[in-house]
């Protein structure tokens, strides 16, 4: 969780630099978009041979490599002199930091039953609300600063919020546990149970040849593509809020400081959503078979809130109305995610789980391009944020729609 919060940090705080990056570097809004969402196309393209390594090299050590060249990218960010340099930082970024997050949802399937899996992964993925909840007014702080040593505020901005991600890096080497069969910090009892129960219910899906070529045809599975592109609607919508929102509040002429605040304030709610929203999730599969049906209804209703809070953030003109629609987006798109992944697990293991997690992450995170580009793009040619934010809650639209009709069909059977 703490990797993950310093991770989406180190994402979305080009939303702050943002402020006073863009004037000094020559960047127009859909340059900045642009810009903004190559991210995820170095984390596409990186995504799923990234995932493959960590199943092969083990997880502490190529998340400690992961942690590391993330930081030092991040860091480097701070000297773009133009558009040109702030695309390639921005792709390297997603290249970087390619395999964290499917890395981390492969780990978490490691150590959690089926039957608290949303919980456990709630609780990793509310870093991101958590994040910018916290990160928000630490960068509005961050960019107040006076120029100083010949950098401006948001060159500082990077510099300072890229040292954890290297600290913990180091960190991750002495501390990370692979699997529970080497927790030597479990009583013996506690250990033997977690296995034992793991091992049961891999047991309890089908048995699934290993192999790379296996893993990779796993890509090509119906689920893993409806899920792939469900995924892809509620990153459109988390990172037009990471990148943009801050823009979006500041036309209301609040200092730095008090945007940060300000977009604080939904990802507060996001985060008591999203818990209570998965425990919800986790105890009505209690008394299910445990389906992707059974997830259905957590992840179509918080995709139409969403849906429902872009389309009014595009509605209304009100300082208050913006800050109530974003808190309406920022609570869909939150409570969508632990339940959409815990879905993924209910079919997936073993090396499939490492490649069909990669390809669910890798395809969905281009909706991390589509969203801030779209924005920016509209943004440009019509002078409001009204069109991109529709733009925007068609995406989470169509995220519930093919959640219902991913429902439809037959239960969820392991991949073969």
């Amino acid at each position: 969780m703490l990797l993950y919060f310093i991770s989406f940090l180190d994402r979305v705080n080009v939303g702050f630099a943002a402020l006073t990056m863009n004037k000094a570097i020559g960047l127009t809004p859909a340059m900045y978009g642009l810009g903004g969402g190559l991210f995820f196309i170095g984390y596409f393209l990186f995504e799923v041979p990234s995932n493959l390594i960590l199943y092969r090299v083990g997880v502490r050590v190529w998340i400690a490599r992961v942690m590391i060249t993330w930081g030092i990218v991040s860091a480097a960010s701070a000297f773009v002199t133009g558009p040109h340099s702030f695309y390639a930082l921005r792709f390297i970024l997603g290249v970087a930091e390619a395999g964290f997050f499917p890395g981390i949802i492969l780990y978490l399937s490691y150590w959690f039953p089926a039957r608290v899996r949303a919980v456990a992964a709630a609780a990793f993925m509310a870093a991101a609300p958590l994040s910018t909840a916290i990160g928000s007014p630490i960068s509005g702080a961050l960019m107040q600063l006076p120029p100083f040593a010949g950098l401006n505020n948001w060159q500082w901005l990077y510099i300072i919020e890229a040292i954890p991600a290297i600290l913990l890096g180091f960190a991750v080497l002495k501390v990370l546990t692979d699997k529970p069969a080497q927790a030597t910090w479990l009583l013996p009892e506690e250990r033997d149970w977690l296995v034992t129960t793991l091992h049961h219910e891999g047991l309890g899906r089908a048995r699934q040849p290993s192999g790379i070529a296996h893993a990779l045809r796993t890509m090509r599975d119906p689920r893993v593509l409806a899920l792939s592109f469900i995924y892809l609607g509620t990153s459109a919508g988390l990172y037009t809020l990471g990148l943009w929102a801050p823009l979006i509040l500041r036309q209301f002429r609040f200092t730095s400081l008090q945007t940060g605040w300000i977009n604080a304030i939904p990802s507060v709610f996001a985060v008591v959503a999203m818990t209570l929203w998965a425990r919800h999730s986790d105890r009505t599969l209690e008394n299910t078979q445990g389906s992707i049906q059974d997830r259905t209804w957590h992840v179509v209703i918080p995709c139409l809130i969403a849906c429902l809070g872009f389309a009014w953030a595009g509605t209304t003109h009100t300082a208050l109305g913006v800050i109530l629609a974003l808190v309406l987006a920022n609570v869909g798109i939150s409570a969508a995610k632990a339940p959409l992944w815990a879905m993924a697990t209910t079919f997936l293991y073993g090396a499939s789980a490492a490649a069909g997690i990669a390809t669910i992450n890798s395809i969905g995170n281009l909706g991390g391009f589509l969203g801030p580009y779209l924005l920016g793009w509209l943004k440009g040619r019509t002078g409001t944020y009204t069109g991109g934010l529709y733009a925007v809650a068609a995406t989470l639209a169509f995220s519930a729609l093919l959640t219902w009709l991913l429902s439809r069909q037959q239960t969820a059977k392991p991949t073969t």
